[in-house]
């Protein structure tokens, strides 16, 4: 079943939505969290999405948030290097090339240079407006980034959407008070606006109105 949405601005997550990288992800973490004996469906239930420090607290409560800073950036320098097996998400680079002319923003818990390495092993083309980890003070699932991503293109919350796959992303982007499609099999657990297996399924047209969106 078909549905159209209008928005003045698109916000995409980048991991799960736009680029596939589960493999080194999940191979990453769970080489992480092995010394401390945390359970392998714990662990992945709570690291997408998530800056990893904030995903280490969550995992390791009574730890020193010092510790999971310092860990977190030697997984994120990392992540940057080890991109074997990145992807694109079926349909990202149409989407991108639709919006190519339109306000639009990555907001992604990934830093600058992880997000680069992985956008780059993709083959996907980088939107101007990048919210990263270093632009935020908070995580996913707090709204921060989705709302800073509308200010700096001068547009309303509510007439953006955004595009995400995790939990706290989908969170993320209903307490912006902004419609969200989840992108995968997995997103539509999280209650999503609106789902989509995959970004074929979105056909964007700019409008001298806004973007609409074809969902289906």
């Amino acid at each position: 079943m078909m549905s159209t949405l209008t928005a003045r601005a698109v916000l995409l997550d980048m991991d799960g939505t736009l680029v596939d990288s589960t493999a080194v992800v999940e191979k990453l973490w769970l080489e992480w969290a092995a010394p401390h004996g945390l359970e392998r469906e714990t662990v992945l239930h709570t690291v997408h999405g998530r800056q990893g420090w904030q995903s280490m607290a969550l995992l390791l409560p009574e730890r020193d948030p010092a510790i999971n800073r310092e860990e977190n950036a030697q997984m994120l320098a990392r992540e940057s290097v080890e991109v074997d097996g990145v992807l694109e998400i079926p349909g990202a680079t149409a989407l991108l090339a639709a919006l190519r002319d339109a306000p639009h923003a990555i907001v992604t818990s990934a830093d600058i240079a992880l997000m680069t390495a992985r956008m780059t092993a993709a083959g996907l083309s980088i939107p101007e407006l990048r919210i990263t980890a270093e632009s935020v003070t908070m995580s996913k699932p707090d709204p921060e980034g989705f709302l800073l991503a509308a200010s700096a293109l001068g547009i309303d919350a509510a007439d953006c959407v955004v595009f995400e796959d995790s939990e706290a992303g989908i969170q993320a982007g209903l307490a912006a008070g902004m419609k969200v499609i989840g992108v995968g099999r997995l997103a539509f657990a999280h209650h999503p606006t609106h789902h989509v297996d995959d970004l074929t399924q979105i056909a964007l047209t700019p409008t001298a109105d806004g973007i609409e969106i074809v969902i289906g």
